[in-house]
């Protein structure tokens, strides 16, 4: 990649309304044209030309059902991409919100959402704390699970096997706590057995997460966590 080809794909990430389609599609799930454009507050013709752009650039895939155009993104790459760039776009003093509604939605965002497939948030970052302190990963040399945390895993009754390119485990900056959450593929495994094992629930239409009596349990039991942190 030249500098020429590595300025035409940052410049698909430097506008307002892709960027509001790439934090969207934060949520790992298809979303069509329509929805985006509803979502950005544009029109259709507008959501089309810039879903045509980064669909051209390979940061999105399209699907096509019947008259339906759905959109995603490519790949946990380009998730932790997007991640990494709001974490440090993020003010340092962010605006006040514009309605209680909001300030519900954003302080939910904040205490626990989806990051693509694995956990952020102060619940991420929790767990990710949690794990480290008893020995399940490593952060001292890059984010490592140790042989105590695939075992830890397996007895989850999930596995974490490697997989193609995508790293066992890996930091990800969280755009709320400033610190590095547990993403690749344990985090993804994580976050899909605590939805499935309802330790955490979605709320709203965003991304948020929220931990059930049943997830505290758990949690403080798998990882001493004190459910008080969690709420």
């Amino acid at each position: 990649m030249g500098a020429s080809d590595l300025a035409a794909f940052a410049a698909l990430f430097a506008d307002e309304t892709r960027a509001a389609f790439l934090l969207a599609l934060l949520d790992g799930r298809a979303w069509t044209a329509g929805e985006l454009a509803r979502h950005a507050r544009v029109a259709p013709s507008t959501a089309s030309e810039h879903l045509g752009k980064l669909v051209a650039g390979g940061v999105l895939a399209e699907e096509r059902q019947g008259r339906h155009r759905y959109v995603r993104l490519t790949g946990p790459g380009v998730a932790h991409l997007v991640e990494e760039l709001a974490a440090r776009s993020e003010p340092a003093a962010p605006a006040p919100a514009r309605s209680l509604r909001a300030a519900n939605a954003g302080r939910a965002m904040a205490r626990g959402r989806t990051c693509y497939d694995h956990l952020a948030g102060r619940l991420g970052i929790v767990v990710t704390d949690a794990m480290t302190a008893r020995g399940l990963l490593r952060q001292d040399t890059g984010f490592a699970l140790t042989d105590r945390g695939l075992a830890w895993f397996a007895g989850l009754g999930v596995p974490v096997r490697p997989s193609g390119r995508r790293p066992v485990a890996r930091g990800c900056l969280d755009r709320t706590e400033r610190r590095p959450h547990l993403a690749g593929l344990a985090g993804a495994a994580l976050c899909s057995h605590a939805l499935d094992a309802g330790w955490c629930v979605r709320i709203g239409s965003e991304r948020a997460v929220k931990v059930t009596p049943v997830g505290e349990r758990a949690l403080q039991e798998a990882l001493g966590v004190d459910p008080a942190i969690l709420r």
